[in-house]
C-alpha cells in the first residue's frame, strides 16, 4: 500500500488534507479500511490530522523513475489546471483520481 497526502485550499478552514490512498491488489476500498486508516492516524497523530478527504485509487501518479507527483495530486485537490504529466509513467490515472473525487462525499 501506498499514501500521498497534500493540502488542499479551503474557504471555511486554512487549509484541508486530502489523503490519496492505492492499497495491495485485490483489496478494494470499503468502510473497514477507511475507519481503519482514520483511527490510525488520529491515535498516532491525534483528530488534527484527520484528513478531509481520503480517496482510493488503484496506484497513484509516478514519474518514469518512481517518485510520486504530489504536484499533481494537490492540483486535482484543488481543482486547478495540470501542469505538464509527459514525466508520468502512469498518465492516465491522473484522469481516473479526478473522476474517483468526483464520485466522493465528505465523511463524518
Amino acid at each position: 500500500a501506498e499514501a500521498a497526502v497534500v493540502g488542499r485550499s479551503s474557504a471555511t478552514e486554512d487549509t484541508e488534507i486530502y489523503a490519496y490512498v492505492s492499497t495491495e491488489s485485490g483489496h478494494e476500498s470499503d468502510a473497514t479500511i477507511r475507519r481503519a486508516i482514520l483511527e490510525s492516524i488520529e491515535s498516532a497523530i491525534g483528530p488534527i490530522a484527520r484528513p478531509a478527504e481520503l480517496i482510493f485509487t488503484p496506484e497513484l501518479p509516478k514519474t518514469r523513475s518512481g517518485k510520486i507527483m504530489r504536484r499533481l495530486l494537490e492540483d486535482v485537490a484543488n481543482g486547478e489546471e495540470l501542469g505538464d504529466t509527459s514525466a508520468l509513467r502512469n498518465p492516465e490515472i491522473v484522469g481516473e483520481i479526478q473522476a474517483e473525487i468526483g464520485d466522493e462525499s465528505e465523511f463524518d
